[in-house]
């Protein structure tokens, strides 16, 4: 069975975080490790309170697995401050890991902070360096490239400024587009897209997530990354798509959609 790691906050009410990632992982056939850098007090309706972990004990955790049971492939998500950011590349360096997924998560889709100023730079320049793949969504994007994002052309351009310091695969998703949910894989120069249609479901919570623990089951798994990317879309498309419905706001998707 192939391993995947995931690196990432904790969201109680189970739709984002680890728990998003624990189930996608599962649900693609890989046993799922978990690190948490914070815990988080949220639910559909927005997040409520942050609490880290200690810098030492994130670097406990992930000492304990990668000592153990190393993984084909780690996805990393949260992670709000510079010692957290430097216990996590100490021990990647440590242990050579290789096939690593950063989700540069800043803010939650309901608008609240979820990094710290200072530690913007050290994302940047320490974290997403080591990365196979990085994943911003068009907010996201926005703050990488100091760009402002409305079209696909600007999708473009700000995945080449991107690009200007980062030289791994870009994917910056569209999700937030207009019109529909194209990705862009930027990667060597080259251009790829990842077609998406909208779906009529306001219950997202976790989709970013969601969809680079995928790609980091499918790149466990064997698969390129434009492979990896391409099986992720179809199988987000599907969690979207079941519509299930809970909580008070915008609800979670169906992560194991394929067992019914």
């Amino acid at each position: 069975m192939k391993k995947v790691l995931t690196i990432a906050g904790s969201d109680c009410s189970g739709g984002a975080g680890i728990q998003a990632d624990l189930k996608t992982i599962m649900a693609h056939g890989c046993y799922g490790m978990s690190v948490i850098t914070a815990l988080t007090a949220q639910n559909t309706t927005g997040v409520y309170g942050i609490e880290n972990c200690t810098p030492g004990f994130v670097k406990n955790q992930l000492e304990c697995v990668l000592s153990d049971i190393p993984p084909e492939a780690i996805k990393i998500g949260m992670v709000s401050s510079v010692a957290i950011i430097e216990a996590i590349v100490e021990k990647l360096k440590a242990h050579q890991c290789t096939n690593i997924v950063v989700d540069p998560v800043m803010v939650a889709t309901s608008g609240s902070r979820l990094i710290e100023d200072d530690a913007m730079d050290a994302l940047l320049t320490q974290l997403m360096p080591m990365a196979t793949v990085i994943t911003p969504n068009l907010y996201e994007a926005e703050l990488i490239s100091g760009m402002k994002i409305h079209t696909v052309d600007e999708m473009v351009d700000a995945a080449k400024k991107i690009a200007e310091t980062y030289d791994g695969h870009i994917l910056i998703k569209g999700g937030h587009l207009e019109t529909d949910a194209n990705d862009l894989l930027y990667t060597g120069g080259e251009i790829f897209w990842f077609d998406g249609k909208k779906i009529d479901n306001p219950n997202t919570h976790g989709t970013g997530c969601t969809l680079s623990s995928a790609i980091a089951s499918n790149l466990a798994l064997g698969h390129t990354v434009e492979e990896s990317i391409r099986n992720s879309k179809t199988y987000i498309a599907g969690a979207i798509a079941d519509k299930m419905d809970l909580g008070k706001g915008r609800g979670p998707l169906n992560h194991v959609y394929k067992m019914k």
